[in-house]
């Protein structure tokens, strides 16, 4: 196995290993995990699976923890699989730009990390591109490790030990007040979890935030929203992110307790087409040290 490094805080390239070889293989998975843990996002192209591509996607997911069901109201609701798209499932057709579809694309452009919002996060995320438009339609990563590093000594200290509460209405609001539905908000009540995720493998910590956080406990509202965004621009400053144009055959892999990422707009015209399968978290990923006291089980 080889891992080209394609940015130097964040993102690796896989050659030589496939995601089949993963699905089937401990010893080509522990390599891969190494990797993983490492470099926090993983890029595996020409990936030419065919009529297999569900159950490869799928059975890799699944080496490296239990599988999501997609959110309430999503498309693939109640299967590994969410899918992301502005063709109209039932016409085929492109949605136009006020569908819910083409809205969720729009909140998915702004910083975040998968499923911090539930109430079990995730470890990871895989997307596989099946339509991509010829322009447009990239995924921007940053590492929230390197995000750490570069905050004072003070505010990694205070941070370390506060709490945020996160929501899916809150960031689904920054598009359309209405975009996250009744039901969706009764399914996916606000969650909290530490500032800081810790990786019990290496003891690198990262900072843990997305478009979902609203509040830090202890903070008032203005203050605490003015230090989230403060810590957004710290982290997606220009030239501390990777950003992958997507070729046919792609999969991406990224670690959702150590980095940040966002969709890029594409033109209206042109189909696009993902899956994504997300791993959750367990106390063996460093799960226990996110909840607060309070709740800990």
């Amino acid at each position: 196995m080889q891992t080209i490094p394609l940015h130097p805080e964040v993102a690796a390239e896989i050659r030589g290993i496939t995601m089949a070889d993963v699905a089937r293989d401990d010893n080509a998975y522990r390599a891969v995990r190494a990797a993983f843990e490492e470099h926090s996002v993983l890029v595996f192209r020409d990936q030419n699976v065919g009529d297999q591509i569900d159950q490869i996607q799928v059975g890799y997911s699944a080496k490296f923890g239990p599988l999501e069901t997609a959110k309430v109201a999503s498309l693939g609701e109640g299967t590994p699989f969410s899918i992301l798209t502005n063709i109209d499932k039932d016409s085929g057709a492109l949605v136009p730009p006020t569908h819910k579809e083409a809205l969720r694309a729009r909140a998915n452009q702004l910083w975040h990390t998968d499923s911090s919002f539930r109430e079990t996060p995730a470890l990871a995320s895989v997307l596989s591109a099946r339509t991509i438009p010829g322009v447009g339609g990239e995924t921007e990563f940053v590492s929230m490790r390197a995000t750490w590093n570069r905050l004072s000594d003070a505010l990694r200290a205070k941070l370390s030990n506060s709490y945020a509460w996160h929501s899916y209405a809150h960031s689904r609001g920054k598009i359309d007040p209405s975009l996250a539905s009744q039901r969706e908000q009764n399914a996916l009540p606000p969650a909290c979890w530490r500032l800081r995720w810790r990786n019990p493998v290496n003891g690198r910590d990262a900072l843990y935030l997305a478009s979902h956080t609203y509040a830090i406990e202890g903070l008032p509202d203005k203050d605490a929203l003015a230090l989230i965004d403060e810590l957004t621009a710290l982290a997606t400053a220009p030239g501390h992110s990777y950003e992958h144009t997507w070729r046919p055959g792609d999969f991406v892999m990224w670690d959702n307790r150590a980095t940040m990422h966002r969709g890029r707009p594409w033109p209206d015209n042109l189909p696009r087409y993902m899956i994504r399968t997300t791993i959750a978290a367990t106390d063996a990923d460093g799960l226990a040290e996110m909840r607060p006291p309070r709740l800990a089980a």
